[in-house]
């Protein structure tokens, strides 16, 4: 049996992932709220949409937040300083988003008596290890505050689960591929860019596992955790990824994407530097299949090929000189606090 929810709040709305979400939850038929604070602007969102509200708002803001949370059914929650650089711009500023705002939110939606609560987690709560198969049980073992706030904020929202305020947990792996509000500084994203724009590319390191989850796949989880049966999802946790590929194995399939989508730029170098960055890690995403019947259906190449149709296009213009596809580059230009 399959559940629904009419209106939906989405913190985070305007966001990569929130780009591509949005405008399906909307084609559903759900009435959704954005609740964003606009860092990378919404023009991209579909503004015109008789269902869409958009309110340019803080998560910290907690009072306008529960304002907004008036007669919503639930929340999928996405905002965030989103990725581990950004807490070399200001520790202050991701402490305050991505912990100390967690349980206000989650109290306010209960209060405002939302009925689900979606939490976007990372399946870098993991960090480094040499597990064969990373399941949900593996130790939370971060490297940094960003993935030690995701694993903290977890059994937050479990405190606060019953039978009328239902929540679930998903651990994505890093997410890939064409979004509306697009990101240039994730794995995938990079090297593709690289490829497009340099005609090379440039690995670090390269025996470092990570993880992958197109984009599609990540709009198209949310649908799933918003439509089952509270009792199949209530107080779960679920990986998702769709491979488990090194660094350099990404570099080859990009590298054959560009070439066979973009001839013209011949061979396609790849180049390899060292690297601090030592985080490695196997996710097994078998229980959301288990569970919930869902698989990932978009690879890796599958990404490559969205984003070289989006280089050929002219959609994503100054690719390397834009502070829009760089979270950390659009918060240190304007200041963020």
């Amino acid at each position: 049996m399959s559940v629904w929810f009419d209106h939906i709040l989405v913190t985070g709305g305007a966001g990569y992932c929130g780009s591509v979400l949005v405008p399906q939850l909307l084609d559903l038929g759900h009435k959704v709220t954005v609740y964003d604070i606009m860092y990378y602007g919404d023009a991209h969102l579909p503004k015109e949409h008789e269902n869409l509200t958009i309110i340019k708002g803080d998560i910290r803001d907690t009072n306008l937040l529960a304002s907004a949370m008036k007669d919503v059914h639930a929340v999928i929650s996405l905002a965030c300083i989103s990725n581990d650089a950004s807490f070399v711009l200001d520790e202050g500023l991701s402490t305050s988003v991505n912990m100390d705002a967690f349980e206000p939110m989650v109290a306010a939606a209960k209060a405002a008596g939302v009925k689900r609560f979606i939490y976007a987690s990372s399946s870098s709560v993991y960090g480094v290890s040499d597990e064969p198969d990373v399941t949900e049980d593996h130790p939370l073992v971060p490297l940094t505050l960003y993935n030690k706030y995701k694993g903290l904020c977890e059994p937050v929202l479990k405190k606060y689960t019953d039978e009328n305020f239902v929540g679930v947990i998903f651990r994505p792996a890093t997410v890939c591929g064409y979004g509306p509000r697009q990101r240039l500084d994730v794995s995938v994203n990079i090297l593709t860019n690289f490829a497009v724009n340099k005609g090379m590319i440039k690995v670090f390191g390269g025996s470092q596992l990570r993880p992958n989850l197109h984009i599609q796949d990540y709009a198209d989880l949310c649908k799933v955790l918003l439509t089952a049966d509270d009792s199949v999802i209530a107080d779960e946790t679920f990986n998702c990824g769709y491979e488990n590929m090194s660094m350099m194995e990404i570099a080859h399939a990009v590298k054959k994407v560009v070439e066979e989508e973009i001839p013209n730029l011949g061979e396609i170098d790849i180049k390899t530097e060292p690297t601090d960055d030592i985080r490695s890690y196997h996710i097994n995403s078998d229980k959301v299949q288990r569970v919930l019947g869902f698989a990932p259906q978009y690879s890796v190449e599958d990404a490559v090929r969205s984003l070289c149709e989006a280089f050929r296009e002219g959609k994503l213009p100054n690719s390397f000189d834009d502070d829009r596809y760089f979270n950390l580059r659009t918060m240190q230009a304007m200041g963020a606090k």
